[in-house]
């Protein structure tokens, strides 16, 4: 053997071994690392987490790429066929690595077409792989055909094929062919032919390119591309693929993203609470931690369409009408709120917090110029109370910040108060424009007088009785004098709640004392800090309005506590129970004195502060509950709740420098109440969701056989009611903002899909049949508020 064949065979033996010790660090993930057969055998490629309805409907996704996994059989033949004659001919003759395909590709240096199969393309789908760099690329391509040959090994052709089309990204950032059919032929993937089936695959070569939405000429002509490959491979007779290829393209385009899902702003918070499960769940197939973006989580939802629905309709009606008298408030209409101190730094945070400063800055350009920048008109969309829910318009960005700064947000949330379960929720105005929740826990304003409710509750648990005197004098409340010096005396209990005097509230405050209160606070369930200050007997605290509600849950329910949820359960993407949620309830007052506390609360709607919600929204079935206005009419709350459901809203700007002026306005009856006579208007109307309009708060045996004094209607004493949140003293409550009729077209994010549109239109039809079913309120005209209530006999004087 010469000299030179023995350095030939060195070399070779050496480069072989070479290669083979590559390939190995490759297999071995030290180039990068590779999907484990675990994973290959349960693979669960970016699968698209579902969040679902109480009726089952789908509500919305989380992904960081939109891809839900449809088996094999849920699959027309006509894609898979179209696939493989345009993608792969040999595939059902190949192992993963097409050889003849790979030899091309080599000797044309890929001049002929690319080598890559159906399998190694998809195994670049679960590598996420791409790279330009040439060296990097050829690094990648190996690592691809380890895994195609891992891939051909572990499945089915025909498990590959359903792999790949449900990884593979179609036009307009569409993942997956079941969104891909619905978005663009709003089929499901085993119902389309083969003209839709050849457009969608068609997109494969060139997404942006081969768009029917944008591209339509390019479309089609790459559709008929794709149906020559058919004929080729035989999977289409010439003559029906002459037939097909003569029709035009017919897209029914529709897709859904992240801003129109049913209840949009839940579904935001709710991620964040299915992302801390995952981190405290491992996935007992990888061993690690659950992927709310890749595991195809079924979260279960307690929301009700309808409700959610109704919820949504109720902020629309009231809202823009709020609006038109806010905006005509002199410092809004003139811009003078923007010129106080508070302003000043109001708009400096937000002109810096801005994506245009972000950008300019990033850009180089100097402050100066940047803010000079924001005072130059441009065109661009902001939000309007119209049906697109936006408007075109030219104004400068200062002038949009400014914009959607004065816009007044609300919140709204329903629960059912015995089960807990969370029916709507509707976070703020617009998801599309305004992503900041208003319901959740870290979202916490000041309370008002929704927290008088809280106080009076110890107070009864104390020996008070709704008929005990209460002093109304001006009070100091921690070096702060409360009240009016024109009113003194005293005012039976249930008196000053129903009219929300402060003074009393005061006087409660240091008789019970400070610590006894915020203590007791968080055993109704409210987990924000309380600071130990008198003030909170005003409702100077800040609460989230979710909590808020909670801690209403003891009246309804008869002093047991329920803590709102809004989880039903958690499946894998196969189906299995992961975990079922259920809710925690706790005693934290008794039958009697719940009882009590709701009969007084009734007072707050029948004579009180809210009694605008009977007159003049026309709410005739048993309520109680309570309004709530905070300093300078910065917030308006009102908590309220009927024998089977506990709902809450909030009303406010999210500067609280921008307040309502006018005090008729700016209370909660005005503000926020609303909201609440609006969804109950909707509700009663639906006669299938079960809500008895005629239903009573259930009286405990233990009150049956007890005397309750009466107390007198406020209209007819000589003591006319006494204000605390600053309302008009006579009985026929003046409104000042425009009440809705509900004739008006209201605009929801939410919709409702066509079976529970066809649920809708049969209860209204029913509703048009039946007379409007009226409960028993008693008669008004009787006086005596707790004689009505409890059946009591007037005290003898």
């Amino acid at each position: 053997m010469t000299k030179t064949v023995k350095y030939f065979w060195r070399i070779f033996f050496a480069g072989l071994g070479f290669a083979v010790l590559f390939l190995l660090a490759i297999s071995w993930g030290i180039f990068g690392k590779l999907p484990s057969l675990s994973e290959l055998e349960n693979p669960s490629i970016l699968s698209a987490s579902e969040v679902y309805a109480a009726d089952g409907r789908l509500m919305g996704k989380y992904y960081v790429t939109d891809r839900t996994n449809v088996p094999y059989s849920e699959i027309s033949p006509n894609v898979i066929n179209a696939l493989v004659a345009t993608e792969d001919e040999r595939f059902y003759r190949h192992s993963g690595i097409d050889a003849r395909s790979l030899g091309r590709a080599v000797f044309f240096f890929g001049s002929e077409g690319g080598a890559s199969t159906i399998t190694q393309q998809l195994a670049k789908n679960m590598l996420g792989q791409g790279s330009r760099n040439t060296i990097a690329r050829v690094i990648e391509k190996l690592k691809e055909m380890i895994v195609a040959i891992k891939l051909e090994r572990n499945f089915t052709k025909e498990e590959i094929l359903a792999l790949y089309l449900n990884t593979v990204e179609y036009s307009d950032h569409v993942y997956g062919i079941r969104n891909a059919s619905r978005t663009f032929f709003q089929k499901d993937a085993s119902r389309l032919d083969v003209a839709e089936s050849a457009v969608l695959i068609g997109m494969l070569k060139a997404t942006g390119t081969y768009n029917p939405r944008t591209n339509p000429k390019l479309a089609l002509d790459r559709r008929n591309t794709v149906i020559d490959q058919m004929v080729r491979n035989n999977y289409l007779p010439a003559a029906e693929a002459a037939k097909v290829k003569l029709v035009p393209i017919k897209l029914d385009y529709e897709k859904m993203n992240q801003n129109t899902n049913l209840a949009p702003y839940f579904i935001d918070v709710l991620r964040n609470d299915i992302r801390q499960w995952c981190k405290d769940h491992k996935n007992p197939k990888t061993g690690e931690a659950y992927n709310i973006y890749k595991d195809g989580l079924k979260i279960y939802t307690t929301i009700d369409p309808r409700m959610q629905l109704y919820a949504e309709m109720a902020v629309a009606r009231h809202m823009p009408n709020l609006q038109k008298v806010f905006n005509a408030q002199k410092n809004i209409k003139d811009g003078s709120v923007w010129k106080t101190k508070d302003g000043k730094a109001v708009l400096e945070r937000a002109i810096k917090s801005s994506e245009r400063w972000a950008d300019l800055s990033g850009a180089g350009l100097k402050e100066a110029e940047i803010r000079k920048s924001f005072d130059i008109k441009v065109p661009m969309k902001v939000f309007a109370w119209n049906a697109k829910r936006e408007t075109d318009t030219i104004m400068t960005p200062l002038d949009s910040i400014k914009y959607h700064k004065q816009m007044l947000q609300a919140s709204f949330l329903l629960t059912d108060p015995l089960t807990g379960e969370v029916k709507a929720w509707v976070g703020g105005i617009d998801f599309k424009t305004y992503k900041f929740d208003h319901v959740n826990a870290n979202t916490k304003r000041q309370v008002g007088s929704t927290f008088k409710p809280l106080l009076y509750t110890l107070a009864v648990m104390n020996g008070y009785t709704p008929e005990t005197p209460v002093p109304v004098d001006p009070v100091d409340l921690g070096g702060k004098m409360i009240g009016d010096k024109k009113y003194s005396g005293t005012r039976p209990l249930n008196y000053c709640l129903a009219a929300s005097i402060n003074p009393a509230a005061a006087n409660l405050m240091n008789v019970i004392g400070v610590n006894r209160m915020v203590d007791f606070a968080h055993q109704c369930g409210i987990s924000s800090t309380i600071p130990p200050y008198p003030s909170i007997a005003l409702g100077s605290a800040d609460i989230s309005l979710i909590e808020m509600v909670g801690a209403y849950s003891m009246f309804p329910a008869g002093g047991m506590n329920t803590k709102p949820i809004y989880i039903a359960r958690i499946e894998d993407r196969n189906g299995n129970v992961l975990q079922s949620f259920t809710t925690s309830h706790k005693e934290v007052i008794n039958e009697s004195d719940a009882y009590i506390m709701t009969r007084m609360m009734q007072g707050v709607v029948d004579f009180g502060t809210g009694r605008s919600l009977r007159g003049t929204y026309g709410i005739a079935s048993e309520v109680a509950g309570k309004t709530g206005t905070t300093n300078s009419n910065a917030d308006g709350w009102f908590i309220g709740f009927t024998p089977q459901l506990l709902g809450g809203a909030w009303v406010g700007a999210d500067d609280p420098i921008l307040r309502i002026s006018n005090n008729y306005v700016g209370q909660g009856a005005q503000m926020a109440m609303p909201i609440w006579a609006y969804f109950f208007q909707e509700v009663y109307k639906d006669k299938t969701l079960g809500i008895d309009a005629g239903a009573r708060f259930v009286q405990p045996e233990s009150l049956k056989n007890e005397m309750i004094y009466d107390w007198v209607d406020p209209s007819a004493s000589d003591t006319p009611i006494l204000e605390g949140e600053n309302q008009p003293g006579d009985a026929n409550q003046y409104i000042d903002v425009p009440v809705s009729d509900g004739r008006e077209r209201v605009t929801t994010e939410s919709q409702l899909n066509d079976e529970e549109k066809k649920i809708l239109e049969e209860a209204k039809n029913a509703n048009k049949k039946k007379d409007k079913v009226q409960p028993d309120t008693a008669d008004k005209k009787k006086k005596g508020f707790f004689r009505k209530l409890f059946g009591g006999k007037k005290k003898n004087e």
